[in-house]
């Protein structure tokens, strides 16, 4: 028996998604052209799945502030991108389209960030389920994920509280 994929089939392609964010040459790419800052700020995603995702900020001369720290806005960037990445797989390639926003944004910091911070987001099966209520209802879904940044002695610095609204787009 043969089985054909028809166009509303909503086949999971997370995985397709996180092969790009994987490969080293071509999420740089992506980051260069469509988030430069990140870019330039050595933001990159070490380790993600449908679950979680792990992104890295480095304390470095572009990306801290004047009292010998990571500047809250560099900070910000890394927590936003390990929840949006997760958000990104979710919606990737999806039958219809869903677009995706951040709406709302809090932050608690909790510590100096004066080396190199790992941000973490284990909020993906939320995601995955807005995404889904979103296109099941054909109307906007909000959820709240958290990414707590710890420093390399494993410390946390901060808890962002991003919230991302999701809208399947009408054809």
């Amino acid at each position: 028996m043969i089985k054909t994929k028809l166009p509303s089939d909503n086949m999971n392609h997370a995985e397709d998604f996180f092969k790009l964010i994987r490969h080293p040459l071509k999420f740089r790419f992506f980051l260069f052209t469509k988030l430069p800052a990140a870019f330039f700020s050595g933001v990159r995603v070490r380790e993600v799945n449908e679950e979680k995702c792990r992104v890295t900020i480095p304390y470095k001369w572009f990306t801290q502030n004047p009292f010998r720290s990571t500047y809250f806005a560099s900070m910000s960037m890394a927590a936003e991108m390990s929840t949006g990445v997760l958000a990104m797989a979710h919606i990737y390639k999806r039958n219809p389209p869903v677009s995706m926003l951040v709406i709302k944004m809090e932050a608690s910091y909790f510590k100096k960030a004066a080396d190199k911070t790992s941000f973490l987001c284990l909020d993906g099966e939320k995601i995955k389920t807005a995404v889904e209520e979103a296109i099941q209802k054909n109307e906007s879904v909000s959820v709240t994920a958290k990414s707590t940044g710890t420093n390399r002695a494993g410390e946390v610095v901060a808890e962002f509280y991003i919230t991302w609204s999701f809208k399947a787009k009408n054809k």
